[in-house]
């Protein structure tokens, strides 16, 4: 690939576009809003003049309700050899595109499996999309050159190709993406009116759990309303879950014991599958998930604090496995929690007591 033209410069366009560049593809951007565009070229995305001649690939990056009609536009227009987007439901645009006049093998649907609560240009980045699923969704008809086309830009992006069904991906995404963004929101919603003592006293837990409910509603919805159908049957099982869970813990707080033993079997019970469920989730670099031992460290808020542990840790050779950082409610510190090798945390321990840190246990 030498061209492409990246229509949509929003956080996905812009970080694909500033993959491709900096991999020296020639990238064209075009946007509805110009200044969106002039600020995905001040980033090194692209340019912003319109392509001399056809381009090798058309990205089409735009919300979800227009992608369609964008798509056949650039179709229509004969602007590249081949025509992708990246909205996060495939099926339906398919049908979108039905149109006799459109040749539809030159097009290859695909959805980079990466995000962030922030949207627009300023907060996209070249390496959005590293390591990260990338899906292609071809049909049978769609031509060889148009996937080899998707393949190279998803290594472009240094991403990983994983190619499937749009109906597969519609259900597999209602599942990992679209029900987790719904189950986020009504928790973070609980929030809304409760008592500011109880606000003041949110930790990691709840921080983690609600992290995705910052995201923009007017594109969740649009989204949701493209794949209501899986989403729904996903939020059915919850629900029925969700109402077994409560009957449990109503039956906990009965003076019989024998409800009592049933109450407490059923919350076991969806415990256990959430621990099961959540061991299905691929760890590091894809590979089967490893059990990590955290070393936790009370830290200051002050400037190269966090640098400083980390410098200290790697002199001792040990390899920090993931870092997670729970800040104290009106206190100037937080609690740093490291998860390393179980093998190496008790070193790890007296190096960080050794070098003067206060571990937290």
């Amino acid at each position: 690939m030498r061209t492409a033209l990246v229509i949509g410069t929003g956080l996905i366009g812009t970080s694909a576009a500033l993959a491709l560049a900096g991999r020296g593809v020639t990238v064209h951007l075009a946007d509805h809003d110009p200044d969106r565009a002039r600020t995905a070229v001040a980033l090194g995305a692209g340019s912003d003049a319109p392509p001399p001649g056809r381009v090798d690939l058309a990205l089409v990056a735009v919300p979800p309700a227009h992608t369609a009609p964008v798509l056949a536009g650039a179709m229509r227009a004969q602007v590249a050899r081949g025509y992708a987007d990246v909205a996060g439901v495939k099926r339906g645009i398919r049908h979108e595109l039905a149109d006799p006049g459109l040749d539809l093998r030159s097009y290859i649907g695909t959805h980079p499996m990466a995000g962030k609560e922030s949207s627009g240009p300023l907060a996209a980045s070249a390496d959005l999309f590293e390591g990260r699923p990338w899906v292609l969704t071809p049909m049978p008809d769609t031509d060889t050159e148009v996937l080899n086309l998707g393949l190279e830009l998803v290594a472009l992006c240094r991403a990983v190709p994983v190619v499937m069904d749009a109906a597969e991906h519609d259900r597999a995404v209602a599942l990992v993406s679209h029900t987790p963004q719904l189950v986020s929101s009504m928790v973070a919603a609980r929030l809304e009116a409760a008592d500011e003592t109880a606000v003041r006293l949110c930790g990691q837990g709840i921080r983690d759990v609600t992290r995705i409910a910052a995201s923009d509603p007017r594109m969740w919805t649009e989204i949701l309303s493209a794949n209501a159908g899986p989403v729904a049957e996903v939020l059915a099982g919850v629900a029925a879950d969700l109402e077994e869970t409560v009957e449990s813990l109503r039956a906990l707080q009965s003076a019989d014991e024998a409800k009592q033993r049933d109450g407490a079997a059923g919350i076991e019970d969806v415990l256990r599958r959430g621990n099961l469920g959540r061991g299905r989730m691929p760890g590091k670099h894809g590979e089967a998930p490893a059990s990590y031992e955290t070393v936790a460290v009370l830290i200051s808020d002050r400037p190269g604090e966090l640098a400083r542990i980390l410098a200290d840790t790697g002199r001792a050779g040990i390899n920090i496995e993931d870092v997670r950082i729970d800040h104290a409610t009106g206190r100037q510190a937080g609690l740093v929690q490291l998860m390393v090798a179980p093998a190496a945390a008790p070193a790890l321990s007296e190096l960080l007591r050794e070098r003067g840190w206060s571990l937290h246990h």
